[in-house]
């Protein structure tokens, strides 16, 4: 196929080259410008200077030089020759434009131009060369320059390209008539479309058949169906080969391809088929309303919007009871619930349900109907109900007056299952807290349990709740509503506190107030107040009350001139009655002051006592008060602060001596015998203070007895007096220690022991307490009182041991 290409690129070449008139060179006369008079040429230069004609010495056609040059020499363009070149090497030749010496190469001596490359004619159809030949001496230019084309022939070496691939189309189905357009593709050649065949496409298909087609010459490249009625349901896409040939589609041409992908879109012409004739579905009966019953499909061959189904009930035995929607993502059916099912009162239902497309193309009616029809079987499922009762709701009455026990009303409940168990009914305690009514547990008879008012609570709303003696599980709810009835118990009363007063300078029957009243009762035709003057003020009334038929009254003066100073404040007893049954009445008082006024009646001046007795103390008053309570509690807390601060003086001054300070106490001590006064321990150590013991300077006779000891025999006489002094105090120190009636440790304990030498011996009382029964100190009582404090100590346990 090479071969054969090459050859006939070879020849055409050929052909070319004898065929062009610029293949042989001819003298002609060329001049360098001016324009051709009636005679001849004629004209002048820019210097003004007339030009003159001369003969042209050599002159050449354009050359013409073939693309894609497949030799291996350099391809020969062409010879330039000049008259004034006598062939010895004088002139030299000049090549200059574009490719001069690069593309294009002249032989200076022979003037022939050859291509050192080869060139393509889609990059460059022509090149604009200039010439000129000179002597090679003197380099001076034998002619004028001249300029020459070369032009490049045209081969067919470019195949023709499609704009896109794949080509992506789209026709719809069902197609009436064969050649619909579907797409229309494009191919290009780069080739020179003016030249020859080697740019004129042509279409055929070579993938696709019997399906489609294409249009070689009305419109080139047009892509149509070439079977009516193409079934998308059957097939939807093809894959159609499309080629495009130059050359006019002549042996030889070179071509190119395409895929177009084509797809046939939906149309309405299936219609929608229910999957099965007859659906049966079971339902509780407790289901709750739309909740859903079941799910119905139909099945459509079309997509998209072209199968959306749309379904309806258009027969049901229960009307209202069933509704069915479509679920559009699923297109599925769905049967709901609309209205209660009550299995002892209908047990199944039939439904008719249908379903239908958007309405097709009118040349599809043919096709049948677009719509289909199923039946639908509901079976309804016994449950174990809660009692139902007969209204959704009860409103009952009662009067206000009415006693404990009493009967207002009844509801009632049944148990709708078949086994019609018992009911038991209750009050729901959390609408009524306060435990007003109650209701019977076997017939529902409701009762008062307390008595009501209804200026308190017009209206109560309770309610009783239904359980089935057998299922304590199943319960039922409904509202009552009760209405309390108004019964005149209640006394109209002053509709405000009225502030009245009347001038000094009044004259008799003037108008000083206008009086309303109200009663919290309602009766049905409205209110009708009675006013009067209490019986008992008639005789010495001061002021009279004059009733004025709707509900008010006047209050008026019975003499000329009151004086404030005699009486400043007058109680006006005014019975109020209303018009009801019974009646009912109240005394109401207004208070009437005495003022002074000017001459139009305007308050100027009212007694303080009549001022104070009904405002109290002003505000002013009250807060002075408050701030006098406050600064005095502030002083006295200042006061007792001030006394804490006060530092005592302390008992022992000196701290050289101890035994120089006194201890001074209220009551009088027991003498030398009383030894339970002071401890020696502290002048031992003084700062040897013990928080944890107990009081030592009063004797706690209810927790410890008196208790005594025995004194030890004095020890044998001793030379060394001081040694038996110290044995002394370091017993007796040890008793005190040990003993918890002791006083505290800043008491003195002062021990006379006079040694063993003496002859008084010694005077200490701690000598003088040997046994219980050898003191007898009866005697201390016959003293005085100031002894008496001793006596109780000491006589007292006597007495009590005795």
């Amino acid at each position: 196929m090479d071969r054969r290409r090459l050859c006939a690129l070879m020849m055409l070449w050929a052909v070319v080259q004898l065929s062009c008139p610029g293949y042989s060179l001819r003298a002609l006369r060329r001049t360098t410008g001016g324009r051709r008079g009636p005679t001849g040429l004629t004209g002048q230069d820019a210097n003004g200077v007339p030009l003159r004609r001369s003969k042209r010495g050599w002159m050449w056609n354009q050359f013409f030089l073939l693309e894609e040059y497949t030799g291996t020499d350099m391809q020969y363009v062409g010879k330039l020759h000049s008259d004034s070149d006598r062939e010895d090497g004088s002139v030299r030749y000049v090549l200059t434009g574009e490719g001069a010496g690069t593309l294009f190469k002249i032989d200076e001596k022979s003037g022939d131009i050859h291509a050192t490359k080869r060139l393509d004619r889609e990059e460059k159809a022509f090149y604009i060369l200039h010439a000129k030949a000179v002597n090679r001496l003197t380099n001076e230019a034998l002619e004028g320059e001249s300029e020459f084309i070369i032009k490049i022939h045209d081969i067919n070496d470019n195949e023709p390209r499609f704009t896109k691939d794949p080509y992506i189309a789209q026709v719809a189905e069902m197609s009436d008539v064969a050649g619909t357009s579907v797409i229309q593709v494009t191919a290009t050649d780069a080739d020179d479309a003016t030249y020859g065949n080697s740019a004129k496409v042509v279409y055929s298909i070579l993938e696709g058949q019997p399906y489609f087609s294409v249009d070689p010459e009305t419109a080139p490249g047009l892509i149509k169906t070439a079977l009516p009625g193409m079934d998308r349901e059957v097939k939807q896409d093809y894959q159609v080969v499309i080629q495009a040939k130059d050359m006019a589609g002549q042996m030889g041409g070179l071509s190119g391809t395409t895929t177009v992908s084509i797809t046939l879109s939906d149309v309405n012409d299936n219609p929608p088929r229910f999957s099965k004739t007859l659906y049966e579905f079971r339902v509780p009966e407790s289901n709750e309303l739309g909740s859903t019953v079941g799910v119905i499909h139909a099945m459509d061959a079309d997509i998209g919007q072209n199968a959306e189904m749309n379904y309806k009930i258009i027969g049901s035995d229960g009307p209202g009871v069933f509704d069915v929607f479509a679920n559009r993502s699923t297109q599925e059916g769905v049967i709901v619930l609309r209205k209660p099912l009550d299995y002892e009162k209908k047990r199944q239902y039939s439904l008719r349900v249908q379903v239908e497309n958007p309405p097709p193309i009118s040349r599809f009616y043919s096709m049948g109907p677009f719509r289909d029809e199923a039946s639908v079987k509901v079976v309804v499922e016994d449950v174990d109900e809660p009692p139902v009762f007969e209204r959704p709701s009860y409103i009952m009455e009662v009067r206000e007056d009415a006693a404990r026990n009493t009967i207002i009303g009844s509801v009632s409940a049944s148990d709708p299952d078949d086994k019609h168990s018992l009911v038991r009914y209750t009050i729901d305690r959390r609408t009524d807290m306060d435990r007003v009514f109650n209701v019977h547990a076997g017939n529902g008879s409701v009762f008062i349990l307390r008595e009501l008012d209804r200026e308190e609570n017009a209206w109560h709303n309770i309610s009783v709740i239904a359980t089935e003696f057998n299922n304590p599980r199943q319960i039922s709810r409904v509202p009552v509503y009760i209405r309390v009835l108004d019964v005149n118990d209640n006394a109209p009363t002053f509709a405000t506190n009225y502030e009245t007063f009347v001038c000094e300078n009044a004259k008799a029957n003037q108008r000083i107030q206008i009086v309303s009243a109200t009663d919290p009762d309602e009766p049905l035709g409205g209110h009708r107040f009675i006013f009067s003057l209490a019986p008992e003020a008639v005789g010495k009334a001061n002021f009279s009350v004059r009733d004025n038929k709707d509900n008010t009254a006047w209050i008026l003066t019975r003499r000329n001139s009151y004086n404030s100073l005699q009486k400043s404040v007058y109680h006006v007893p005014v019975v109020i009655m209303d018009g009801e049954f019974p009646v009912q009445s109240s005394t109401n008082t207004l208070t009437i002051r005495v003022c002074t006024c000017d001459r139009e009646g305007n308050m100027k001046l009212c007694n303080p006592e009549a001022l104070t007795a009904r405002a109290g103390l002003s505000t002013g008053a009250l807060v002075a008060i408050l701030l006098c309570v406050v600064i005095l509690l502030m002083i006295v807390v200042l006061f007792a602060a001030l006394r804490r601060q006060r530092k005592k003086e302390p008992l022992i001054i000196s701290k050289e001596d101890v035994r120089d300070n006194v201890v001074s106490y209220n009551d009088e001590g027991g003498g030398e015998e009383d030894t339970q006064a002071f401890d020696i321990g502290t002048l031992r150590n003084p700062e040897a203070i013990e928080e944890s013991k107990q009081r030592r300077d009063i004797i706690p006779e209810t927790f410890y007895p008196p208790v005594r000891r025995p004194v030890a025999p004095p020890p044998p006489p001793s030379r060394d007096n001081n040694g038996d002094v110290r044995d002394f105090i370091n017993q007796r120190l040890q008793d005190n220690d040990s003993d918890p009636t002791a006083p505290p440790y800043d008491s003195l304990a002062t021990y006379a022991y006079e040694g063993n030498g003496s002859v008084a011996e010694s005077l200490s009382s701690l000598e003088s307490v040997t046994t219980e029964g050898d003191q007898d100190y009866n005697y201390l009582s016959e003293w005085g009182p100031r002894f008496k404090k001793l006596a109780d100590m000491y006589g007292g346990d006597d007495d009590s041991d005795s």
